[in-house]
């Protein structure tokens, strides 16, 4: 039998990527490698790779260096202890870098607005006002476009051309001919103006300056690397929530003495105290007490578990009643949060990076547009039109080429979006996001919390024959007020929204996993499971029985009452739908999306609220792991999916599916996975969110077809020796014009979400 080689599997931090372009590159020089298997995500800087276990992996980071790039190994297992040391200094040097770009924008922009003022406004064409403008563009060329002069050496380099090569080129082309024109054309003496004329004429073009282009363009080329440096500044966000979730410290039993250790220095076997509201450490088993455990947060089931001596818990659900002694039985990467947090690492990393319009566009036409001018200058040298006017020509074509609305397009379409959007609380963390909301066909839901309210309500009462309603829950929600189960609490705070005051309780016990008791007005009250009613002789009558049946049915929880001897009432207890959600679904399926439930709740309760808000589809009794397969299972099979969920379960499957939409009101986990963040918890919002994401992907495709279409009716003129220097700059001042009015219409985007 033929034996499998040893394989092994690294992240590798990848530096100096600057387009889609840049991570295919990577991606296919790793793949030449005998036995290796490459993923490289340009949103995360990182690259999955599967090798041969005998490999040296810094073969792989030579590999990454002969691209032209740069690769680091993962740093080594810390404690705790420098972990947070490690993260805050990772976060210090991305805020850095995020910082030193947006300085970059800022006093490029400051020195460019000028410069684009007195090219464009002949009013303000004093004398010398060309140095003044050349004064402030150097800077701005040199300084502010270095990333892409950089980035177009090192493509020049590896022979491959991208939009940085067609900025760098152009920014140049253009300076290096306005410097010419001033110090040997004649555009430098005192008193030259640009005068504003739309004429088209041949001539030598020494006396027109481009400095406008060059600062301008940079300028512009900024803005849109700045925020979406900032998008990706939070792409690993998703893997710290996760992590912080867990608890610092613990204490841990040592020779029948508590004392307080983090939680890293835990190991297998030994006795630890989780008290109410406290997080459980570590996966464990239940030696002593009982409690319920609120495991929402991780399984999505709704109603508290209830947990004795036995029972297995999980590091990072609450403690939400009693004291518990948990045996440690699962500590570190072994842990189910440990786990979780690598699944959410894997399918961030395995998700294929959306290649930016732009970058498609640049493909193509960058080396178009070096074809051109190389073909413009042959052809004015070969029919004699002498090398000044060849060079002009040629130089017009870079200049008119040069993608200033290009730049515009996108940056200008997503600050609109992102902005209009952010007043109706969606929150869109970058352009790749858009292109997932256009194809989309599915939209899986997640129950708890997105579809209903995640929180535990009385929803029903029910009285035996000549038994008072306001007597069950003014009895029952006194005793229940005494205790700090959840379930208690919902009961207590439904009846005082029913009856007002409910009395004190006296001689409270909390009988454990089967209700509590106590003594209200005189009334020996017991209000629990129907087995507690059982236990004392007190067993429900059959009208309260049916109601408990079908209620139960339906997914609720059924609380029983007795008092002075004799049961009298049942309590209903549920998550309810949110008002909204039905109304919700009907406009997903007016953008024609598919919604399908999935839930870690049983299959009863799941149904009940599918049925409520119109979805035909549920999946249900799914945990977290199975969620991210069942998001695949359906990419498999050729849909589009967009998933809606706000729970810690959710994090992997938001981070799998094609489009991620986080409620804001769930957990940083959830909200960090996902690619648009809806930050109220009305569930409407995620159809707004499409709808505008839609709209804005449509504006980008607008502004860039508009850009590239003024591109392609300017370059013949320029080819031709007919660019006349004002007509280009107010050509290309109006189709920059047109892409931020463009844009600007998204501010007419109207939310069903107020």
């Amino acid at each position: 039998m033929r034996q499998e080689p040893a394989t092994a599997d690294v992240e590798l931090a990848i530096q100096g990527m600057t387009c889609a372009s840049c991570a295919n590159r990577i991606e296919r020089k790793l793949n030449k490698l005998d036995g290796v298997h490459a993923t490289v995500n340009y949103a995360t800087e990182t690259a999955a790779v599967s090798y041969p276990a005998e490999l040296d992996p810094t073969a792989l980071l030579d590999t990454v260096s002969a691209a032209g790039y740069s690769a680091t190994l993962p740093e080594p297992k810390r404690t705790a202890d420098d972990v947070d040391g490690a993260e805050g200094w990772h976060d210090a040097k991305a805020d850095g870098e995020t910082r030193a770009a947006r300085d970059r924008l800022l006093i490029s922009a400051a020195l460019s607005v000028p410069v684009i003022l007195l090219a464009m406004v002949p009013a303000l064409q004093f004398t010398y006002w060309q140095w003044i403008s050349l004064t402030l563009a150097s800077p701005v060329v040199a300084w502010g476009g270095f990333p892409f002069h950089r980035a177009a050496v090192k493509n020049l380099r590896h022979g491959t051309a991208t939009m940085d090569t067609l900025i760098s080129m152009g920014t140049i082309a253009a300076y290096l001919w306005s410097l010419y024109a001033l110090l040997w054309g004649g555009a430098g003496m005192p008193g030259m103006t640009h005068p504003f004329e739309f004429t088209i004429q041949r001539g030598d073009g020494a006396a027109a300056i481009y400095l406008e282009v060059a600062a301008g363009v940079t300028t512009f080329i900024l803005a849109g690397r700045y925020f979406e440096a900032r998008a990706k500044r939070r792409a690993g966000a998703a893997l710290r929530a996760l992590l912080e979730l867990g608890a610092k410290d613990v204490s841990v039993l040592r020779d029948g003495v508590e004392q307080r250790i983090p939680v890293d220095q835990l190991a297998v076997g030994d006795h630890f105290v989780i008290r109410p509201g406290e997080k459980i450490a570590t996966d464990g088993v239940v030696v002593d007490g009982s409690s319920a455990i609120d495991e929402s947060m991780l399984t999505g089931e709704s109603v508290p578990v209830e947990v004795v001596a036995g029972n297995t818990v999980t590091g990072g659900t609450v403690n939400a009643a009693g004291r518990l002694v948990v045996r440690a039985e699962r500590v570190g990467s072994d842990t189910r949060l440990a786990q979780m947090a690598k699944l959410v690492a894997d399918a961030q990393s395995g998700k294929a990076a959306v290649q930016r319009l732009a970058d498609r566009i640049s493909a193509v036409f960058v080396p178009i547009v070096m074809l051109l001018a190389a073909g413009t200058l042959a052809y004015w040298l070969l029919s004699g039109g002498g090398v000044q006017a060849a060079f002009t020509a040629a130089v017009a074509v870079l200049i008119i080429a040069c993608p200033c609305a290009l730049g515009l397009a996108t940056p200008t379409a997503l600050l609109v979006g992102t902005g209009r959007g952010a007043q109706f609380g969606i929150l869109i963390k970058g352009p790749e996001v858009l292109e997932s909301t256009r194809k989309v066909d599915t939209v899986v839901l997640d129950k708890t919390g997105t579809v209903t309210t995640g929180r535990m309500a009385l929803v029903d009462v029910h009285a035996a024959e000549d038994v008072d309603v306001t007597d069950v829950l003014r009895l029952a929600g006194a005793v229940e007020n005494a205790s700090e189960h959840p379930i208690a609490q919902a009961i207590a705070r439904g009846a005082r929204d029913k009856v007002g005051d409910l009395g004190t309780v006296e001689d409270f016990t909390n009988l454990e996993g089967l209700g509590v008791q106590g003594v209200v007005d005189g009334h020996a009250v017991l209000v629990g499971r129907q087995s507690l009613l059982d236990d004392w002789s007190q067993p429900l009558p059959e009208e309260l029985l049916a109601a408990k049946r079908a209620a139960e049915a339906e997914g609720s929880t059924a609380i029983a009452v007795a008092w002075d001897g004799q049961a009298r009432g049942l309590l209903v207890v549920a998550d309810t739908v949110k008002d909204t959600s039905a109304e919700a679904i009907g406009m997903l399926r007016g953008l024609g999306l598919t919604p399908v439930l999935l839930t870690g709740d049983n299959e009863a309760v799941a149904r009940s609220v599918a049925a409520q808000v119109g979805i035909d589809e549920v999946i249900a009794e799914v945990l977290p792991k199975d969620k991210a397969d069942v998001v695949s299972r359906l990419r498999s099979e050729g849909k589009v999916v967009a998933m809606v969920g706000d729970g810690v379960n959710d994090a992997v499957a938001l981070a799998t599916a094609d489009l991620g939409l986080a409620m804001g009101t769930g957990t940083d986990v959830a909200i960090e996975a996902g690619d648009l963040t809806l930050v109220r918890g009305d569930l409407r919002a995620a159809a707004d969110a499409i709808r505008l994401s839609r709209r804005t992907l449509g504006t980008i495709k607008g502004n860039l077809f508009w850009a590239f279409a003024y591109n392609v009716a300017t370059l013949p003129v320029a080819a031709a020796g007919l660019l006349n220097p004002m007509l280009a700059g107010a050509v290309m001042a109006f189709s920059s014009v047109f892409v931020v009015s463009n844009s600007l219409r998204l501010r007419r985007f109207r939310a069903a979400v107020r």
